[in-house]
């Protein structure tokens, strides 16, 4: 059997309705240079069926039914840990591949490179509507030496809160810390920038994936992770100047009117979080009555205050409200 050059790496759970169409995206552009590890985190629907009846038309597919489920972490170092190819790619569990994604960062791969970053489009959950032509605002390839690092993460942080275009170095992923990463739900972030990279990295411009916009399943946590988890993962690493870290965690990055009326709009905050996150915090109290107010207004009207707003003063900003979402992998789990 040929050892594959490319593993592409899908941890899921329960996606018994979106995992097939996944599949059915990659499948055809797969040649033996390829192969999907599907790692299962005990899913209780149909998955395992839905990705057995995948594996009869495609032998390359390998799936592993774990016994509990791990998080999104542990089931992508699970992934990785099963592949046999030189670099993983990390692929999401309900968006879909674009044709030619494959050969386009096989290509890429001949070149050494330590990391791929695969573009994406975006749409709405059924497929019906283009929400946004490309995450990354590129119009070219980019690449970016090990001495890079820095540049790197001001052009691709906010990008890579979405995993399902990481394509990393399967050596590189396997030397490098993990379990300290495990719970954040970002482990690709941390492992790509604890330290830098030994090889270039490469931005492919052209985006190769559609993200299916408004499927996550991580909505119960969003206010703790974009308000905490997220912002301290990024202040976290070493070989990014404090300036940078600083820019993407302001002090008390979660002490923002905008942020949480913003995150009420979208159900992301409410009574439950204020009294989880915020009660425990030193606030003045014309600060806390404000965030216990904003945490009691249905988050509907808020929603239809900030739709409003945004038509009429910024037309070309309906996606920002809802950027708490990143349109991220992390809940695809």
């Amino acid at each position: 059997m040929i050892k594959p050059r490319l593993s592409i790496c899908i941890a899921t759970y329960n996606r018994a309705g979106y995992i097939g169409e996944t599949l059915e995206s990659i499948i055809p552009q797969i040649t033996e240079e390829v192969e999907i590890v599907v790692v299962d985190g005990a899913s209780t629907d149909n998955t395992c069926n839905v990705v057995k009846k995948c594996m009869e038309m495609c032998p390359q597919i390998r799936y592993v039914q774990l016994l509990s489920k791990g998080g999104v972490d542990h089931d992508y170092c699970s992934a990785v840990e099963h592949a046999r190819g030189e670099m993983c790619w990390l692929f999401s569990d309900d968006d879909l591949l674009k044709p030619d994604a494959i050969k386009t960062v096989l290509d890429g791969a001949k070149n050494g490179y330590s990391l791929i970053i695969v573009n994406s489009e975006v749409m709405n959950k059924d497929l019906s509507g283009l929400v946004e032509i490309k995450r990354l605002k590129i119009n070219k390839n980019e690449i970016y030496s090990s001495s890079e690092m820095e540049l790197l993460f001001r052009r691709a942080i906010s990008y890579l809160s979405f995993i399902g275009g990481v394509v990393i170095n399967r050596d590189l992923w396997l030397q490098r810390e993990k379990k300290s990463y495990f719970g954040t739900e970002f482990i690709h972030v941390g492992v790509i920038f604890q330290e830098p990279l030994p090889a270039p990295a490469l931005i492919i411009a052209k985006p190769y994936i559609t993200i299916r916009y408004g499927n996550a399943q991580w909505t119960s946590r969003s206010f703790e992770i974009w308000m905490f988890e997220w912002p301290n993962l990024l202040c976290s690493f070493a070989c990014i100047s404090e300036q940078t870290r600083k820019e993407y965690k302001p002090t008390n990055s979660w002490l923002g009117m905008q942020k949480l009326i913003m995150s009420r709009a979208t159900g992301a905050y409410s009574l439950k979080e204020y009294q989880k996150w915020l009660t425990s915090k030193e606030l003045s109290l014309w600060w806390r009555m404000l965030a216990f107010f904003i945490a009691m207004v249905p988050s509907s009207c808020v929603n239809i205050v900030l739709l409003l707003y945004l038509k009429m003063i910024q037309k070309d900003a309906l996606l920002s409200i809802y950027d708490l979402e990143h349109v991220n992998n992390i809940g695809k789990k």
